[in-house]
């Protein structure tokens, strides 16, 4: 529990941290409610729109940035005045087992994303109200169990990429980049059907009954159910982090 509380009081005093709780809590929101304008008559007459999904399943950034700060951070060399080595030293001597180090910060990571995903939630259904009034269709909570549940997982696996990477930025980039400009799942759907099986598209399955927005121009019917999605996307982290945790275990960290 020290150690968790350690991780949590880390990554607070991180600089970039509020930066990513910004874009958290406020990204869905507003692509909620730029789609909501576009669609704004189909809404009212139809009494359905997934706008809120939308903006809650292209947010996710903030959470990205979340996992990526809490490794890249460890191996940011300190001022001359600290010493100038890294973090990643001093947490491995107060917490001896890598291992112990590791779920702590995985820890840490997914309490603060559930976190910002209902600051995320709350932002979004707020935005609709306020657009659409008494017009604004009602979020299913099962749905948004699997927004928390997508938001989370993909926290974790810009944690465990960036374990692997050491480098927070070509994670960072792709991660965002594949999330809000270029979907990689959807340019492969167009080859294989495995590309539904890739952690990002499996996951939205989680909470969106369709896939069609403005900004990508394209369809895709629901692959998977709700709950396979989910395991789909499970199955992902538990594989990077183990992946992630084996080659932590093995590295010196001085190289």
């Amino acid at each position: 529990m020290r150690a968790f509380n350690a991780e949590l009081s880390k990554l607070f005093s991180l600089p970039g941290i509020w930066l990513a709780f910004l874009i958290g809590a406020f990204t869905p929101a507003v692509i909620a409610a730029l789609v909501i304008t576009q669609q704004k008559a189909e809404i009212i007459a139809t009494g359905l729109s997934e706008a809120g999904y939308d903006g809650l399943g292209f947010g996710v950034q903030g959470v990205i940035i979340l996992g990526v700060l809490a490794v890249s951070s460890e191996y940011l060399t300190e001022s001359s005045e600290s010493g100038g080595g890294q973090q990643i030293t001093t947490s491995l001597t107060v917490v001896s087992s890598r291992l112990h180090f590791l779920l702590a910060k995985a820890g840490a990571v997914t309490v603060i994303s559930i976190l910002l995903c209902m600051v995320a939630i709350m932002t979004t259904v707020s935005a609709t109200q306020l657009i659409l009034g008494e017009y604004a269709p009602a979020f299913e909570w099962s749905r948004l169990i699997g927004v928390v549940c997508y938001w989370t997982f993909t926290a974790l696996l810009a944690f465990g990429i960036t374990v692997l990477t050491k480098n927070g930025i070509i994670p960072l980039a792709v991660l965002i980049i594949n999330s809000s400009v270029v979907s990689f799942s959807v340019l492969f759907s167009k080859v294989t059907k495995l590309a539904f099986y890739l952690p990002d598209r499996a996951g939205i399955d989680m909470f969106m009954s369709m896939s069609d927005t403005p900004f990508t121009g394209s369809f895709f019917d629901r692959f998977h159910t709700p709950f396979t999605g989910g395991l789909v996307m499970f199955a992902w982290v538990a594989v990077f982090f183990i992946v992630a945790a084996i080659v932590f275990h093995r590295r010196d960290v001085a190289s």
